[in-house]
C-alpha cells in the first residue's frame, strides 16, 4: 500500500482496501502491477456504464473545451444542465418535473428535507431504522443506525422512525409530519425490498396526513432494478425523488426533483433557500445528459433483470442462503459476517472486487456496471464459488 495514501489522504475506516489504481476500463480496474480485476461493485453503484464510456467520456471532454465553471447554480442557463433537467422530466411521472442539481446524495437528501419542512411548515421527519440516506449532519438524522450516529449528537431534532415493511408503523405518521423519507430498496440493510405494497400504503397515508413521501433512489435509481427508477417496480409516485450515484455515470452528482410548485418555494421567502456553487456544473451535467441518454436509448434496463436470473442461477452454494435485491442490485447472503469477509478478500487475490453492504455483516455487495456481459458475470461468479470453497469458519 502507498504509504503516502495514508498518511496525507484522509481515511474512512483502519483498515482500507488500499489498492493503487492504474487504469480501469469497461467491467475491469487495474493495478499498478497491471494485474485486472473484474469490477462487481461499480464503484458502489456509481458506474452505471462502466468505466471509461465512449459516450460519457466523449460528452465530458466536448464540454471543457466550451466552458467549465462559470456562475454559481441558477443564475445562468447552461444547456447540459437544463437539457439534462428537461429530459428527465420527460421520464418521470407527473408531477415530478423540476430538478434541484447539487454535488452528491446527501447534499441531495439534504435539500429534499428542507423542502418538505418548506412546503408543509411541519418539522418531523420521520425515517427507517436501518435506513441510511448519506452522511451530513441532515441526512445523518435520519440514518437509522444509532451506532454511527451517537459520537456526533446532538443532531437535527424531531425525527422518529419506522420499521421497514411493518404496516403498523405507518400510523405513526401524523397531521405533525412533514415528511417520510424511504428508500425504494433500502441498502445499507441488506437491499430489502418492500412487500405488501408498503410503498402504496405509505402514499396513502401522506395523502391523507398531507405529508410528503420522498423516495431515496440514490443507489437504486438509473436503470439498476429494471425500471429507471426503483418506485417504479412498486406502483407508487413520491412528492419527491432524491438521485445520485448511477446518476453521473461515475461522475459527482445528486439531484432532488419534485413538482413545480413545490420546487419554486426554495427560490422565495427567503429567497436563496437552497444554494450551491458548484451544483449543476456544466461538464457533470454534460457526462450525466449522456449517462441518461444512454441507458434509455439502450436495452440495458430491460437486460438487468436477464442479467440477476443469470447472477440466481450460478450463485448457488451452501454457504449462500439468500441473493437478496433486485436486478443489478443484489446481495449474496451468508450465514456469518466472517465468511462474508474471507469471500470479499479471497476474491480480491483473484481478481474480483466484491464489498460490503454498511448495516448488513453477511451481505456480499454484487452491483456491477449495467453494461457487465453474460461472460463476465460467468467469470466473476466462478470466482465467488471458488472463493466459498476455500472458506474456513471455526465455531
Amino acid at each position: 500500500m502507498n504509504p503516502d495514501f495514508l498518511q496525507y489522504q484522509a481515511q474512512t475506516s483502519p483498515y482500507p482496501l488500499g489498492m493503487e489504481i492504474s487504469h480501469a476500463l469497461g467491467s475491469y480496474i487495474y493495478d499498478n502491477n497491471n494485474k485486472k480485476y473484474l469490477d462487481f461493485v461499480a464503484g458502489v453503484s456509481a458506474c452505471t456504464l462502466g468505466h471509461q464510456n465512449q459516450r460519457v467520456n466523449d460528452a465530458i471532454k466536448n464540454q471543457l473545451d466550451k466552458y467549465s465553471h462559470v456562475m454559481v447554480y441558477g443564475e445562468y442557463s447552461q444547456s447540459p444542465a437544463v437539457e439534462y433537467c428537461k429530459l428527465l422530466a420527460s421520464l418521470l411521472p407527473k408531477p415530478l418535473e423540476k430538478t434541484y442539481l447539487v454535488n452528491s446524495g446527501t447534499e441531495a437528501t439534504e435539500g429534499a428535507l428542507k423542502l418538505a419542512r418548506r412546503v408543509t411548515g411541519r418539522s418531523q421527519l420521520i425515517s427507517c431504522y436501518n435506513a441510511y440516506h448519506g452522511n451530513t449532519m441532515g441526512s445523518m438524522s435520519v440514518m437509522g443506525f444509532e451506532e454511527r450516529k451517537q459520537p456526533f449528537r446532538p443532531l437535527v431534532p424531531d425525527v422518529d422512525f419506522i420499521t421497514f415493511n411493518n404496516e403498523a408503523d405507518i400510523q405513526k405518521i401524523t397531521t405533525k409530519t412533514a415528511g417520510i423519507i424511504l428508500e425504494s430498496i433500502q441498502g445499507g440493510a441488506g437491499f430489502i425490498q418492500p412487500e405488501n405494497d408498503f410503498l402504496l400504503k405509505i402514499r396513502q397515508r401522506c395523502d391523507e396526513v398531507g405529508a410528503l413521501m420522498i423516495i431515496d433512489e440514490i443507489q437504486p435509481g438509473f436503470g439498476r432494478t429494471g425500471k429507471l427508477f426503483g418506485f417504479q417496480n412498486y406502483n407508487v409516485i413520491p412528492d419527491v425523488v432524491i438521485l445520485g450515484k448511477g446518476m453521473g455515470g461515475g461522475m459527482p452528482v445528486g439531484a432532488f426533483t419534485a413538482s413545480a410548485a413545490h420546487m419554486d418555494l426554495l427560490s422565495d421567502n427567503p429567497k436563496l433557500g437552497h444554494i450551491t456553487t458548484f451544483g449543476g456544473h456544466p461538464v457533470i451535467a454534460a457526462a450525466c445528459l449522456a449517462t441518461l441518454k444512454e441507458i434509455t436509448e439502450t436495452n440495458l434496463i430491460p437486460q438487468t433483470l436477464e442479467k440477476e436470473k443469470l447472477f440466481r442461477s450460478l450463485l448457488v452454494h451452501p454457504l449462500i442462503t439468500e441473493i437478496r435485491g433486485k436486478g443489478l442490485m443484489l446481495a449474496a447472503m451468508t450465514t456469518d459476517p466472517e465468511i462474508t469477509n474471507q469471500v470479499i478478500f479471497k476474491c480480491q487475490d483473484k481478481g474480483l472486487i466484491l464489498f460490503w453492504l454498511l448495516f448488513e455483516g453477511c451481505a456480499i455487495r454484487i452491483t456491477p456496471p449495467l453494461t457487465i456481459s453474460e461472460a463476465e458475470i460467468r467469470e466473476g461468479c466462478a470466482i465467488i464459488l471458488e472463493a466459498l470453497n476455500e472458506v474456513q469458519i471455526d465455531y
